[in-house]
């Protein structure tokens, strides 16, 4: 079962919340699928100026936030359209909405401060700030 599936499984997917849901295992599998996993992110924030944001996000402090031109501008076009393409939704949102998520996914991914050893983000960890991410979007299970 791929990254993709165990999180659709584990998380369902509503008609509101899916594209968001959708987006956020699109986002752990393209993390995890970078040459050194976070690591290798990391580095692409950090060769674009941006290591002091993508820092934070790792950090136990409050994440600094990031414009949706300037993710686009990490993650480049073709990540971009492929993030879109698996998540549902247009290449135009994709970065506005990874803005908003991929802090969230990162931190909870980095519970302890730190980027795990071999750099790839465990969904089971990010699982549970799921819930949390849905508040974001007005999507609560409440």
């Amino acid at each position: 079962m791929s990254l993709l599936d165990t999180l659709g499984s584990l998380v369902g997917k509503s008609p509101e919340g899916g594209g968001q849901q959708a987006l956020i295992a699109a986002a752990l599998e393209f993390v995890n699928s970078q040459p050194g996993g976070l690591n290798g992110l990391v580095q692409r924030f950090q060769e674009k100026g941006l290591g002091d944001v993508v820092s934070s996000w790792i950090s136990n402090g409050e994440n600094q936030p990031i414009a949706a031109d300037a993710l686009h501008s990490v993650l480049g076009s073709e990540a971009v359209t492929n993030l879109a393409a698996k998540a549902g939704v247009q290449p135009d949102q994709v970065t506005g909405l990874l803005a908003q998520i991929l802090p969230h996914v990162v931190n909870a991914a980095t519970p302890e401060g730190e980027v795990p050893a071999e750099g790839k983000l465990n969904a089971t960890t990010v699982l549970g700030a799921l819930g949390g991410l849905s508040a974001l979007f007005g999507k609560g299970t409440a």
